[in-house]
């Protein structure tokens, strides 16, 4: 059952656009520009892209695989850029499904969320399990998958009630970890360059051994999927447009800004790692297996190391916060059209919350089942990791896919922000730029490995696309539903 909330004062311009593409909104638009740019900014998290794969990056390519960061932030600006050009036009919530229906069409926009939807859900599971070394660390206590589990799952529950507070909470905590996460990565990083430098920046244009006896651009192609897994967040913005005071003008603006600040402090960070690193060759070879841990608390001893673990710990819980508001929107925006199993519980509102309750539960469940199935295999956790970012780069790519398409058949942006006549090649860039990405998650790095290991990540995506047209084609939701699509065209909205 929907209950009409009452409008905020000054949002009249913003409903009056949202019913000229076909919807009336029951969210309370109490997201200022600055909540709406720190939802994204924690879900796109410096510290926890980093922290999670410093070691990795470092052991695979040697210092130079900083490059790798400021090149994915790069390319990400340019897809930044093509979304502003569509929620501005299109301020509906639920980010890449509604963009993609508009752009395309049903079945389109059907699997573009299908996909995004079951990496939201197992990137918030990764993202929690994540959490449970440093929540051992910070207690003191021996970790154990048994301490992750229950870590993560507390963190899952924690979220949820967070989020069930509504728009306007939900925007103070991830502002809360917004600065939280930014002043610390400023200090850790400020700190570590004044007190624990032990190399020049000549460093990150030295392999320093790594990829020793080969070409370095493979090793430096793997390492650099520390920059991919970097900059996604930045459409989170657009999630919740229905909740954003002129979203057709803040929400690009949040976007761009999530990218820009978010770059800075990526890079901030890999840097102060790396000229703190002692030994480059214990890392390459495996010998010092975590250089996170190890030069933090020889930096900030063990007091200060705990305060670095909390800081940490608060971007991993605004990083779910956010992560878990994005898929509550995307599965709402769904079922709104009766485009998914459940459409009438999923698309229940509370006025009083001012979120989509049973939307919100979903996306605390699935990730749940996932972390504990993960416990039946030893590599069930990693499969769910292979394929969520890839899944998240694929939706992604389809809308881009679907922007240039409908370029190509006319369509002229007609939102408040607009690229003009550098649309087009930026799209086209931002294009190419997704692909080399995704070609690059998904190429094969381990020959001795099983077949289906070495091909894990494509393995998985191609499943989930299987299962999604095997279910399209049987089911046909997109029957089932009368909201508008494909209207950007300008064709397609005179017929």
């Amino acid at each position: 059952m929907t209950i009409d909330a009452p409008t905020p004062p000054g949002t009249h311009d913003d409903e009056s656009h949202l019913a000229s593409l076909g919807y009336e909104s029951h969210f309370k638009r109490e997201m200022s520009f600055w909540g709406n740019f720190a939802l994204g900014f924690t879900y796109l998290s410096p510290v926890v892209g980093v922290y999670s794969l410093f070691a990795f990056a470092l052991g695979t390519g040697g210092p130079p695989m900083i490059w790798a960061v400021v090149l994915a932030a790069l390319g990400q600006l340019l897809v930044a850029l093509v979304f502003g050009e569509v929620v501005s036009q299109f301020p509906v919530s639920g980010g890449v499904y509604p963009w993609a229906r508009r752009l395309w069409g049903k079945r389109w926009a059907w699997m573009t969320g299908w996909v995004y939807m079951l990496a939201l859900v197992a990137t918030i599971s990764s993202v929690t399990y994540g959490a449970g070394p440093f929540v051992a660390i910070l207690l003191g206590i021996t970790p154990s998958t048994h301490v992750t589990v229950i870590s993560a799952i507390v963190v899952i529950l924690l979220v949820t009630l967070l989020n069930l507070g509504g728009s306007n909470l939900l925007a103070k905590v991830a502002f809360f970890g917004f600065v939280a996460e930014l002043l610390g990565a400023l200090v850790v990083g400020g700190w570590l360059l004044l007190s624990e430098r032990n190399h020049g920046l000549g460093v990150i244009f030295d392999s320093s051994g790594a990829a020793s006896g080969s070409a370095y651009l493979p090793a430096f192609f793997a390492a650099s999927l520390i920059g991919v897994y970097l900059y996604f967040g930045f459409e989170a913005c657009g999630d919740v447009a229905e909740e954003v005071v002129d979203p057709g003008t803040q929400i690009p603006r949040a976007m761009r800004m999530t990218i820009y600040i978010g770059a800075a402090a990526s890079i901030f960070i890999t840097l102060a790692l790396i000229l703190a690193v002692p030994d480059f060759a214990a890392v390459i070879s495996g010998k010092d297996a975590d250089p996170v841990t190890s030069v933090l608390s020889n930096a900030f001893g063990p007091v200060g190391f705990r305060i670095v673990i909390a800081v940490v710990l608060i971007s991993f819980l605004s990083c779910a916060l956010s992560l878990q508001a994005a898929s509550s929107r995307l599965i709402y925006s769904y079922a709104r059209d009766d485009m998914m199993p459940g459409s009438p519980l999923f698309k229940t509102f509370s006025a009083e919350r001012g979120v989509p309750p049973y939307s919100l539960a979903l996306s605390a469940i699935v990730p749940i089942i996932i972390i504990l199935a993960s416990q039946l295999s030893d590599n069930a956790l990693t499969r769910i990791v292979s394929f969520a970012s890839l899944g998240i780069y694929t939706g992604f790519m389809m809308v881009v896919i679907a922007a240039l398409r409908a370029r190509l058949k006319g369509w002229q942006p007609s939102g408040r922000f607009t690229l003009g006549a550098w649309g087009l090649p930026v799209t086209i860039a931002a294009l190419a730029y997704q692909l080399a990405a995704a070609v690059n998650m998904a190429w094969p790095r381990t020959p001795d490995a099983a077949w289906y290991d070495n091909y894990l990540v494509l393995l998985s995506l191609t499943i989930v696309l299987g299962v999604g047209a095997v279910y399209l084609f049987l089911v046909k939701p997109h029957h089932t539903s009368g909201a508008p699509h494909a209207d950007a065209i300008p064709a397609r909205r005179q017929a």
